[in-house]
């Protein structure tokens, strides 16, 4: 197959978007994506048709039938592989000269030199709850020198954040520090993602949002738009031209509400708005349990 297969023709379409030596520079680039799921496979894929040569991927899950409705890498015929093993061969049966150093037992203390060496941008695509290795890695990426993208798929809309080295943190946007809870963390982490909270005034089952059972509705609407969105901002970061919002600001896009919303929140989740919306979250959560327990006799 890799005989016939002609790169400057495969991606000849990118250029007029980018230049012909442009192009050879996203080619030469290396990427590393932590997490294969709802955006990380999506990721994955977008950058690969944008002529991305070089990855990292890492995740130590299997694909599952509750992954169908948003995980491009999920299929009846791909149930129980390694999403690994699965977004490396879609990946390279579209581009099939690729180089991908594969980490199926995912990202740990133990393996962040390897998994982030040489790369030039950092893609976030680990499950909303993973905090602790979340944390780990964009302090490594800070202190390396990378810049990581993250983009938020809620509701059916996607909300960006970059991180610049030497700008802003990831743990003192999202006011993170050791000794907090799940519940705690997810509250801050959910907050601090979207300041906009665009989606929220479309949620149609508000008890499908268990932040204890870690579980929360999805769209595919919102992985693909996450993943558009962040394929444009790998880009400006590689040929270095374009705008790039860095936190403490942020973009939300709601594909439902057709609205844009950009924020600046300075001090991020120590700033006034963010403490008040994060108070009321939290109001709101143990009212929700509350309800839960007087409905189910027996529960304390």
């Amino acid at each position: 197959m890799s005989s016939a297969f002609d790169y400057q023709t495969a991606f000849a379409r990118t250029v007029g978007w980018v230049t012909t030596s442009e192009l050879q520079q996203m080619r030469g680039a290396r990427i590393a994506i932590a997490g294969l799921g709802g955006v990380g496979g999506a990721h994955l894929l977008t950058l690969v048709r944008l002529g991305i040569g070089h990855f990292r991927i890492a995740d130590p899950d299997i694909f599952e039938l509750h992954n169908m409705n948003r995980q491009v890498g999920a299929a009846l015929s791909r149930l129980d592989r390694p999403k690994v093993e699965v977004l490396e061969q879609m990946a390279r049966d579209i581009n099939p000269e690729l180089e991908i150093d594969a980490f199926p037992q995912g990202i740990s203390p133990d393996n962040l030199d390897a998994f982030l060496a040489g790369v030039d941008v950092y893609v976030d695509g680990l499950d909303f709850f993973a905090f602790d290795i979340r944390r780990q890695v964009f302090a490594a990426c800070a202190e390396r020198g990378i810049p990581a993208v993250t983009v938020a798929p809620l509701g059916m809309g996607a909300a960006l954040l970059n991180f610049r080295p030497g700008g802003m943190s990831f743990d003192a946007y999202f006011d993170l520090h050791d000794g907090l809870d799940d519940e705690e963390l997810a509250l801050r982490f959910m907050i601090g993602l979207a300041p906009a909270m665009l989606q929220m005034g479309y949620l149609a089952d508000p008890s499908a949002v268990d932040l204890a059972a870690r579980r929360g509705p999805s769209t595919p609407m919102a992985c693909d738009l996450c993943a558009g969105v962040m394929g444009t901002e790998v880009l400006k970061l590689l040929l270095g031209r374009g705008t790039v919002t860095w936190a403490p600001r942020g973009v939300h896009f709601d594909a439902y509400r057709q609205r844009l919303a950009r924020t600046w929140r300075p001090g991020g989740n120590r700033n006034p708005l963010h403490r008040l919306l994060i108070r009321m979250a939290r109001k709101r959560l143990h009212a929700q349990r509350a309800q839960q327990r007087a409905a189910t006799p027996g529960v304390q």
